[in-house]
């Protein structure tokens, strides 16, 4: 199983933050390029690939059940798939490091072919629940053997053919939603998915795009049938992959925050089932400015000039949760630095990610001065009205990359240095991110 050495990271109040700055590929998107590219037929370019741990735990997996994939030195990716049906049986356990992503996904890869595969991760990961995947992958004749809790290790025994199935999701998920979609690739018949709460639709889009004949339809109560038929023959393709919106998320919220600031984040996909927090943001007084939108590989696009502004704190709507559920962190943050109180509830899912996020982003808030109130499902936070945080301690990260991230950025506004325990996990999702605020503050 992985592991690293701790590396504490202190960050301190800023200059403003000035200029223009380009964010690694959506990942997402890069997890899910390399997947459906391993099981097409012929050779796919992917250009924008974030590369990050996590991304790379995923290229590993694919590469030990068959698939050809090289990093060319001009950062194309050039992956040879092996077909649907074709994954071959990995000679060792498939390590996702901290990847919750590349977990489920290719759990559900595994479902449907007829080879075993063993799932390790770091401690992290290993203590995050994975029963909602592995509940309809069953359903469809998988064996899967987890640890005590629906935990890694578990090792999954895929059944060919696997049985179709109808699927409602208990609760939204956009992971156990592809997972199934995915088990569905190499399931005889039609496999569908009832989403009664729309979340980001990156597997159906690039599914479509593969080849792969499915269909999205929404009936009069707004509830999304997805449908998928299995034994697909999916196409190579070109793909761009944009910037993502869950790294631009940190860029926002800090222009927004530290005084003086004029950033601009260029290429940010804004997929409407992503683009949440803008939106929240907005509502909020943030001055974003969306410029030169277009579409690049089927997903919209813009560069976003984002100037410091003055935050009101809101009741956010539930509604919107499955369109920013990775990006509260950094929202809570933000509401730290509004005038009044923000309201935030249906957070239920921040609970079971790389850490229990609720509570977590409670306690650093509150050991850096904020006035913080937890309920079951979502914080209360009382917000400073653009003072600065008083800071001065110490955030216990939780090998969580979107707290640590978080936490940096509330140093940027604190009277005293905020220290975060050990910055090493923002490598899993985005490898410059110091680097790059570096560049915005000089």
């Amino acid at each position: 199983m992985t592991d690293h050495t701790a590396t504490p990271r202190t960050f301190s109040a800023s200059v403003p933050l000035q200029g223009r700055i380009a964010i690694p590929g959506d990942k997402s998107i890069s997890h899910r390029s390399l997947m459906l590219s391993a099981l097409a037929v012929g050779t796919s370019r992917v250009t924008g690939l974030l590369e990050g741990h996590d991304v790379l735990a995923t290229a590993a997996a694919m590469r030990a059940m068959g698939a050809t994939i090289e990093r060319r030195e001009s950062g194309e990716w050039v992956i040879d798939g092996v077909g649907v049906g074709g994954l071959l049986q990995p000679r060792e356990a498939l390590d996702m490091g901290n990847s919750g992503t590349s977990t489920r996904l290719l759990m559900g890869l595994v479902a449907s072919h007829p080879i075993t595969a063993t799932f390790v991760g770091d401690a992290s990961l290993s203590g995050r629940p994975m029963g909602r995947v592995i509940d309809p992958l069953s359903q469809m004749g998988a064996d899967i053997a987890a640890s005590p809790g629906g935990r890694l290790p578990l090792m999954v025994r895929g059944l060919a053919p696997a049985i179709p199935l109808s699927y409602r999701l208990p609760m939204a998920s956009a992971q156990v939603k592809s997972a199934v979609l995915l088990a569905g690739l190499n399931t005889p018949g039609i496999t569908e998915v009832i989403e009664p709460v729309p979340t980001r639709d990156h597997s159906e889009r690039m599914l479509r795009g593969f080849g792969a004949e499915l269909t999205v339809d929404t009936d009069g109560e707004g509830t999304r049938h997805i449908r998928i038929r299995g034994e697909a023959e999916l196409q190579p393709q070109t793909i761009v992959v944009p910037g993502d919106p869950s790294s631009a998320a940190f860029f926002i919220v800090a222009a927004l925050v530290v005084p003086g600031s004029d950033v601009t984040i260029a290429n940010v996909g804004l997929n409407p089932t992503r683009a949440g927090l803008v939106e929240v943001l907005q509502a909020m007084g943030g001055d974003i400015e969306l410029l030169d939108a277009r579409e690049v590989g089927g997903e919209p696009v813009a560069d976003l000039r984002v100037r410091h502004s003055s935050l009101s704190g809101i009741d956010v709507d539930p509604a919107v949760a499955p369109s920013m559920i990775d990006e509260f962190p950094i929202l809570f943050v933000a509401a730290a630095l509004a005038a009044g109180r923000t309201v935030t509830t249906g957070l239920d899912e921040l609970r079971v990610k790389e850490s229990d996020r609720l509570s977590v982003m409670a306690a650093g808030l509150q050991a850096i001065g904020v006035e913080v109130e937890e309920s079951e499902d979502g914080l209360v936070i009382h917000g400073s009205g653009g003072d600065p945080l008083p800071g001065g301690a110490t955030i216990a990260g939780h090998l969580d990359h979107r707290i640590c991230m978080s936490f940096a950025v509330a140093g940027l506004v604190s009277k005293a240095p905020v220290t975060i325990d050990d910055i090493a996990p923002v490598a899993t999702s985005f490898p410059n991110f110091e680097a790059l605020l570096e560049s915005l503050r000089r």
